[in-house]
């Protein structure tokens, strides 16, 4: 979709500000309130903006550890990669996962309480679900960038 540059102005200050008013953003854009609540809606019901969220603080819930899980998964017709991704779409400390290209065949972001709580969520979750061959994990030491934003 080909987006004006008024359009990428409202993408840029909703991706930082999520709940500004209609008010302030046309404000802010130089539009009156009508033609900017109707660029939003459209942004909206193009699917440019798909939803809007809170940004949570992992560590103010407890979440002090977050690691990167590959895994290995097997390529037999036997294999239900459908009930392996329903595994990872239930888990609530996987909050990403992506399917790689490469050595690996996914890589999943996990969060867990401590060590201990990541040990279980892979040895008694991960490891069993369908097809996991292999999975190896690094975490994070220190978080440098972390953003939702994409470029507008």
């Amino acid at each position: 979709m080909s987006l004006d540059r008024t359009e990428h102005r409202i993408l840029a200050l909703l991706q930082d500000q999520g709940r500004m008013s209609n008010v302030e953003l046309a404000d802010r854009i130089g539009l009156s309130e009508s033609p900017c609540f109707r660029r939003v809606k459209n942004l909206e019901r193009t699917g440019v903006i798909e939803r809007y969220a809170a940004v949570v603080n992992q560590r103010a819930l407890g979440y002090t550890v977050t690691a990167y899980v590959l895994a290995t998964v097997e390529k037999q017709p036997s294999v239900d990669i459908d009930e392996f991704h329903a595994r990872i779409a239930a888990e609530p400390h996987i909050v990403e996962c992506h399917a790689m290209s490469g050595s690996h065949d996914y890589i999943m972001k996990v969060v867990a309480r401590d060590i201990d709580h990541f040990s279980e969520l892979v040895m008694q979750g991960i490891l069993k679900y369908p097809g996991v061959l292999h999975v190896e994990s690094s975490f994070s030491l220190r978080e440098i960038k972390h953003s939702r934003a994409l470029p507008t």
